[in-house]
């Protein structure tokens, strides 16, 4: 049914194109079934005319970066998966200002940021992502989030629009923007850093870099922390990891997906795990947790439905059939 329209915008110039693309080779977790149709844009304009024909032709459009936050279905998505990536990923910095487009690596950012002798994204070195996914999900470490620098952000609305939105249109919080579920996709951002001590910021990405080594697993397929950290959880039991780890549940396994006995907010994909083995996982966790403590883990890990639809892991996870 989605075929000939699928071929119609394929036959567009609307970038790198491929037709059942194994979205395993598209995310972190290496999980996932394939794509009716994966494009690649080049430019915001060949972003604006996907989202627009897929919207005249009610097509499900589910836009990723690197897929590291995602959990993509077994069955895959039927419709189209557009791939903000290493075609749109300029870095200007002129004085404090930098100009990114949504496609740029943040580890790379982070980087020329710090050769630059700008501050403030030295938490970021680390996050394994690109940027526009880092901007939707107010994404960062140690409890910061990338929103602190952002000055404006250019998104292709969900009607294909052009719109440049500032930093309090974007209504950051702990990792979340009034950008999630709007439908909108990252094209640029521009941040503000303040002038900083190279040798200084340097010293702290090192830092965070060899934390990062010692306690999150790094040999296996995982998706970073599946769980949110609340405030008021931290403040009372502590973070996900520590919780996971008191009740007992370091190294149990679903299938191929493993709670990593490295750190307990990872869950890993110990070889052939699926996306029902990474859910299943999931909701046991979570039951444990409720049971044990009374606290909700909640997912900050987002899986992906067949028919494209974006929802926080954890509500996919409770709607399971039991057994």
């Amino acid at each position: 049914m989605l075929a000939e329209p699928l071929r119609e915008l394929a036959a567009k110039p609307v970038g790198q194109i491929a037709f059942n693309e194994p979205l395993d080779a598209h995310n972190s977790w290496r999980i996932g079934g394939p794509a009716d149709l994966l494009i690649a844009p080049e430019t915001v304009l060949q972003v604006a005319e996907v989202v627009r024909f897929a919207r005249q032709a009610q097509l499900p459009l589910v836009v990723i970066g690197q897929g590291t936050n995602l959990l993509f279905d077994d069955a895959g998505v039927r419709g189209i998966v557009l791939k903000i990536g290493a075609q749109m990923a300029a870095i200007e910095i002129h004085g404090r200002r930098i100009s990114v487009e949504g496609g740029a690596w943040v580890p790379q950012l982070a980087r020329l940021s710090m050769r630059a002798g700008l501050s403030g994204l030295e938490h970021c070195i680390g996050i394994p992502g690109t940027v526009g996914g880092l901007v939707m999900m107010n994404g960062g470490s140690q409890r910061r989030g990338i929103g602190e620098n952002i000055k404006n952000v250019t998104i292709v609305d969900a009607t294909g629009e052009l719109q440049v939105l500032s930093h309090e249109e974007c209504q950051f919080s702990y990792r979340h923007s009034a950008l999630q579920g709007t439908g909108a996709v990252v094209v640029k951002a521009e941040l503000d850093c303040p002038l900083g001590d190279i040798r200084a910021i340097r010293r702290d990405m090192v830092c965070d870099l060899r934390t990062r080594r010692q306690k999150f697993p790094r040999k296996q397929p995982n998706c970073g922390s599946v769980f949110l950290s609340t405030a008021e959880m931290h403040a009372s039991v502590g973070p996900p990891g520590k919780v996971i780890e008191e009740a007992g549940l370091k190294g149990t396994r679903i299938g191929g997906a493993e709670v990593s006995g490295q750190h307990a907010n990872f869950i890993v994909n110990s070889g052939a795990a699926t996306s029902l083995d990474v859910l299943r996982l999931i909701r046991q966790i979570r039951q444990t947790i409720r049971q044990r403590i009374g606290f909700e883990l909640d997912c900050e890990v987002r899986y992906v439905s067949p028919q494209g639809q974006i929802m926080p892991a954890h509500i996919q996870a409770d709607s399971l059939p039991q057994g």
